[in-house]
C-alpha cells in the first residue's frame, strides 16, 4: 500500500493534485444497512410511516447527499457526477440494506460519493422512523466495488 496522499512532504494536510491524472470512466458501489425492530420494518414495508414514503424520500436524500460530498468531507474534490442511483432491499424481519452506485468521467474516483449516499439515505430512514424506534442501528457501511482509474478494479471480499 502506498503512502497517504492527503499529506504533503512536511506532513501538512492538502488536497491532492489530480491535474495530471487521466479522465476515465469511474464507478463505485457502496452498501450499508439499518437494523430496526420488526414492527418498524413492517411500517416501512407497508408504507404506514406517518412522515411519508420512507424509502422514496431516503433515495432522494442519498442522491442529494452524494452530490454534496465535497462540501462535507474537507479534502474531497467536487466532481461532475454522471450517475447516482440509490436502491433498497428489505430484509425481513428487521433490516433495510442500501446500495449506492455512483459514476463519473474524471481524474478521481467516486468512492466517497457512494459512501456518503449510503450514509445519508440510512440516516434519513432513521430520522423518519425515530418516533417509533430510537434503537435503530446503522451497520456495515463499506465500498463493495470500484472500477476505473490507474488502480483499476477493486471488489471487497
Amino acid at each position: 500500500m502506498s503512502g497517504l496522499t492527503h499529506f504533503d512532504a512536511q506532513g501538512q494536510a492538502h488536497m491532492v493534485d489530480v491535474a495530471a491524472k487521466a479522465a476515465t470512466h469511474r464507478i463505485a458501489v457502496a452498501r450499508g444497512r439499518i437494523e430496526m425492530l420488526p414492527a418498524t420494518f413492517e411500517l416501512i414495508q407497508q408504507g404506514n410511516v406517518k412522515k411519508g414514503d420512507v424509502l422514496g424520500i431516503a433515495r432522494i436524500a442519498g442522491i442529494q447527499g452524494c452530490k454534496r460530498t465535497s462540501e462535507l468531507i474537507p479534502l474531497c474534490h467536487p466532481l461532475a457526477l454522471t450517475r447516482a442511483a440509490v436502491d433498497f432491499e428489505l430484509r425481513s424481519p428487521n433490516a433495510v440494506v442500501c446500495t449506492a452506485t455512483v459514476e463519473t468521467v474524471g481524474p478521481t474516483g467516486v468512492e466517497m460519493e457512494a459512501l456518503t449516499a449510503v450514509q445519508v439515505a440510512l440516516l434519513t430512514i432513521y430520522d423518519m422512523c425515530k418516533a417509533v424506534d430510537r434503537a435503530m442501528t446503522i451497520n456495515d457501511v463499506r465500498v463493495v466495488e470500484k472500477h476505473g482509474g490507474k488502480s483499476g478494479s477493486f471488489v471487497n471480499p
